[in-house]
């Protein structure tokens, strides 16, 4: 079906439409109004601001319209302006070449039938002069007309006169000598006096046009130039509101924590960029660059445009010319965004319908103080923490929550490139921290020997078990398989630190993700947490550190870096951005994004050293890229979940009873249960029962192993063991450091006393976990838990003999 054309507008009429305007090497192509009218062609961001800015004007009657490719042309009047445009199509491209010829032409003859070529005031400029001398145009405007008036009255006496004249000169010549020979010269006397006097009268009424134009013209020169430099001083007056207007509107941005809708990374104006065209009325929209020097390590600008014409099909060719084709980093661009074989469409019936909702937390007043000023003088290890500051949920459930995007792993299984797998596990890595963003309730502290099972192989086609493997220091291992050809595994340990207005937690241990298919391995760290406003204030969680995703089978690394929130910062809040490298170190992809709502990610064409310089005093790399891809996005939190502990669609299942479950599972813990229902009193006491068993059940764990290490000491055994249940506290406000002996069965505590003084402890917990068991990785050399087996066995068997009693 052909596409309806529009009639090509005559000349004086006006044209308007939408065109792609190149605006620099940050934005490219930017959509823009333009309007044709009286040989001007001007440009607004929207169609609302034809009423007060205008963005630029160029002059037809001085330009030159030139024609790219099937779609962008160039408007260019000599240097000083150069647009460089894009039509959505050929046809569309078409007819507004032939508008802008038809009104350059008109624009073109006007210019020489006034003889005005040198005058850049047009009537778009005149009118906005001021209210007085406007007034005072218009009076000389209307006594320069009479006159042209009078000129013309002149001219038609003049022809008329001169008419006479020769019909009675021709006359003259016919007639005899005679007796009429008198007349006939007294007529032409006559005739010749009055075309005297109208000749004059014209020479005067010029002589007066000519004085008057004399008079005035030094006037109007100076009224034009006062009016163009009164023009620019507006010009720029404006610029600068724009730029302090965007300047407020992210400060108000950062100082209400509130993410923002802009994604790519800026590049600094002032480094060594090229530039294309004239795009001094986009300053505005190019401040967006980071306060602190520190947070951005690179900048990305858009590739040459050359890049942008090539279809996705031709990215193989592009790698080609550009010597990228190595065997692994050959990557249709098609793919990354968009894989057909993704969850989304080959959604899998659930076997059961998952809950959607949780009892709404009730409304209780609380702070730290009202509980600490009744315990002042006791013991920090015995002042129990009531469910008050917690969340329905314990810390081996947030664990699984790692698992909320298990598809990203999904489609990178199914990647051919390792480098296309890289940027997918990056976006993992960063996705597992967006159900952090508002939960600032802290989770229950498993029990030791507390187990949770997420089975959700027929949804999904994963399952995942944790096991809570030690209790000084806490530690929780964390095992997940996948029928689509993954398996991840951890072993978390947190350390902490107080700093009164801030609590900063540093999780320990190395997070490994395998696939089957390509045998590729990865392994990464996770970023530090601080909670702020722990005493005073409203609590809120940030996310910063760096973290390295490393490839061990070809050497790929990709850099990520979650930049602090600082209230400075001009930078969106919350910032993430990466580089995914090969083992020679080239750059080949750049992510971007906040992790707590998207990641993009761009092909890097082109790499060179040439941005201003950081806090180290280094230059930053500049990398030229293709136009962002998404390659991750939140999903939106369910409804009402402000009053459901901010908890997203996974975790609001995560609690919920299922038969044939370990009896040492979290959904079993009845402290946790009681408070999700809403009865926090009970709930606070079941907790300090669960807590009291468990030391109870600690120390004749210890008793034995005294027993059996040294049996001539069972004497000295509960003194020494009072010190020791004393000396190993709940309390976050302490530091422990873990080594491990030469036995992988032994752990050795040790810890610091004041000023960083180490502390022994004769203790040794002798407690050997059900489901997993401590072995040196082979990747990394660190002592850490993997699964053994035996979970899923045991549940198909319906045999928990083996479990502890724990609740």
């Amino acid at each position: 079906m052909s596409e309806p054309r529009m009639p090509i507008p005559a000349p004086e009429d006006t044209y308007k439409g939408w065109l792609f305007k190149w605006t620099n090497y940050i934005k490219g192509y930017q959509r823009r109004w333009f309007v044709l009218s009286n040989g001007l062609l001007s440009y607004y961001r929207t169609q609302a601001e034809m009423r007060h800015t205008c963005r630029g004007t160029i002059n037809l009657a001085t330009a030159n319209i030139a024609v790219e490719d099937s779609c962008n042309f160039v408007i260019s009047n000599g240097g000083t302006q150069t647009y460089h445009l894009k039509a959505s199509s050929e046809v569309e491209r078409q007819r507004w070449i032939t508008a802008l010829e038809l009104a350059k032409a008109k624009a073109s003859r006007m210019q020489l039938e006034s003889d005005d070529s040198g005058d850049d005031s047009t009537p778009h400029a005149a009118g906005q002069s001021t209210g007085s001398r406007n007034s005072e145009v218009q009076s000389t405007l209307r006594t320069l007309g009479s006159k042209v008036e009078d000129l013309s009255t002149c001219n038609d006496l003049i022809a008329k006169h001169g008419s006479a004249l020769q019909r009675s000169l021709s006359e003259l010549e016919g007639v005899q000598l005679g007796g009429e020979t008198s007349e006939k010269i007294r007529q032409v006397t006559e005739r010749a006096t009055l075309f005297r006097i109208t000749s004059n009268a014209m020479i005067n009424a010029c002589r007066d046009f000519m004085t008057l134009a004399q008079t005035h013209s030094k006037r109007w020169q100076k009224a034009l130039q006062s009016e163009r430099e009164q023009r620019v001083r507006l010009e720029e007056t404006l610029e600068q509101l724009a730029k302090q207007h965007n300047h407020l509107e992210r400060a108000f941005r950062g100082a209400t924590v509130l993410p923002s809708s802009q994604s790519n990374p800026a590049i600094d104006s002032k480094g060594p960029v090229p530039r294309k065209g004239d795009a001094s009325d986009e300053d505005e929209e190019n401040e967006f660059f980071d306060a602190c020097e520190d947070v951005q390590e690179f900048i990305t600008v858009p590739a040459d445009p050359k890049y942008h014409r090539r279809s996705g099909s031709n990215v193989s060719g592009i790698s080609n010319e550009l010597g990228m084709d190595d065997g692994t980093t050959s990557l249709d661009e098609q793919s990354l965004a968009s894989n057909p074989e993704s969850p989304q469409s080959q959604e899998l019936v659930p076997v059961r319908k998952r809950r959607t909702r949780i009892p709404d937390k009730p409304n209780y007043s609380l702070n730290l103080w009202s509980i600490m000023k009744n315990c002042i003088g006791k013991e920090l290890s015995k002042i129990p923490m009531p469910v008050n500051f917690n969340e329905p949920l314990s810390m081996l459930q947030r664990l699984s929550e790692d698992l909320e995007y298990y598809e990203l792993l999904d489609r990178a299984a199914k990647c051919q490139s390792s480098l296309e797998q890289m940027c997918y596990v990056a976006a993992f890595t960063v996705s597992s921290y967006s159900t952090t963003v508002h939960r600032t309730g802290k989770p229950f502290n498993p029990l030791l020997g507390e187990t949770f099972e997420l089975d959700r192989v027929q949804e999904s086609g994963y399952r995942s078990l944790c096991e809570q493997v030690s209790h000084h220091p806490p530690a929780a291992a964390h095992h997940a398989i996948s029928e689509r050809g993954w398996t991840l595994r951890q072993e978390i340990a947190l350390a902490s630190k107080f700093r009164g207005k801030y609590l900063s937690i540093m999780p320990l241990g190395s997070i490994h993700c395998i696939f089957e298919k390509s045998t590729h391995h990865y392994t990464w760290k996770k970023v530090t947490t601080t909670v702020h406003n722990i005493i005073v204030g409203k609590l809120w969680i940030d996310q910063s550190g760096e973290i390295d995703v490393v490839n061990h089978k070809t050497g790929d690394r990709c850099h990520l870096k979650f930049a602090p929130y600082s209230y400075f910062s001009r930078d969106v809040a919350r910032k993430v951005t990466g580089v995914v490298t090969d083992k020679d170190g080239k750059a080949h992809y750049v992510l971007s994004g906040t992790w707590d709502e998207k990641m993009e990610y761009s092909r890097v064409m082109q790499s060179s050293r040439g941005g201003e310089n950081g806090a180290d005093g280094r230059q930053k790399t500049v990398y030229q890229t293709l136009k962002a891809k998404e390659l991750w996005k939140k999903t939106p939190l369910p409804e009402g979940a402000e009053n459901m502990y901010y908890f997203s669609t996974l975790a609001l299942t995560l609690n919920e009873l299922e038969e044939g479950v370990a009896p040492t599972d979290s959904r079993k813990r009845p402290d946790q249960r009681l408070m999700e229902q809403g009865r926090w009193e009970e709930a606070n006491t079941e907790k300090q029962r669960l807590e009291e068993k468990q030391r109870t059940v600690r120390r004749e764990r210890e008793r034995e192993a005294n027993r059996a290490a040294s049996p001539s000491e069972e004497g000295k055994e509960s003194a020494d063991g009072a010190l020791i249940e004393d000396s190993i506290s709940d309390s976050p406000l302490k530091t422990e450091e873990v080594e491990i002996a030469s036995e992988p069965s032994e752990t050795t505590y040790k810890m610091e006393g004041p000023y960083g003084a180490p502390v022994k402890s004769g203790h040794q917990d002798n407690y050997t976990p059900m489901w997993f068991e401590r072995l040196v990785d082979p990747m990394t050399g660190e002592p850490t838990h993997i699964y053994k087996g035996g979970y899923w066995e045991a549940k198909e068997q319906g045999n928990w003999d083996s479990c502890p009693d724990i609740f």
